[in-house]
């Protein structure tokens, strides 16, 4: 049996594509059946627009590969700002908004060629209440916080790359509950615009 695509490490991912051995559009709408599938259980998703998604996802299938990441979607955890996508810091405050701009990772992912998929859910101000998702290895258990949603999207073959942020721990804990990696960069290497 083939491994589905959803499947794939975010560097077989990536590889596929370049070859041309998988469409971005396959590899978005086998993410999109996994979350369809299992949305429910792990609340990994805070906003989604299939329609958009497709499109970025044909719009690359269209042209030559764009970087390194060309094709490949990626969850933005709900901390970082997204022109085209709400972002309401896991707080019913926000509900609504857009951004003006991207978020400085947002736009350095998209000049790689990335696919937004959508927004994970994060602890409200990345710091205070949990949200609503779950360990996917089982629900009983916390997904850790505040990048929960993005640790938790990774782990259960939603998304092969999701983006975090992390001031005491928010990207590491979460990585490590869910058993996935999770890479925080030296302070200073990456702009925190956004």
């Amino acid at each position: 049996m083939q491994q589905p695509l959803n499947e794939k490490t975010l560097t077989e991912a990536a590889r596929s594509i370049a070859d041309g051995r998988v469409s971005s559009e396959e590899l978005v709408r086998d993410c999109i059946a996994r979350i369809r599938e299992r949305e429910e259980t792990v609340g990994a998703w805070i906003h989604q627009d299939e329609d958009q998604v497709l499109e970025q996802a044909c719009t690359c299938d269209a042209g030559p590969v764009q970087g390194p990441l060309h094709g490949i979607p990626v969850g933005i955890k709900d901390i970082l700002d997204t022109c085209d996508m709400p972002t309401t810091y896991g707080s019913p405050i926000y509900d609504g908004p857009r951004p003006a701009a991207d978020a400085a990772c947002v736009a350095l992912l998209k000049r790689a060629g990335a696919v937004i998929l959508g927004k994970t859910v994060t602890t409200e101000f990345a710091w205070r209440k949990p949200g609503k998702t779950t360990n996917p290895h089982d629900p009983a258990y916390t997904p850790g916080g505040s990048s929960s949603g993005s640790a938790a999207a990774v782990a259960d073959f939603m998304v092969p790359l999701a983006i975090g942020s992390q001031t005491g721990g928010s990207v590491i804990r979460p990585a490590s509950f869910c058993g996935v990696v999770g890479f925080k960069p030296t302070y200073g290497q990456l702009s925190m615009a956004g």
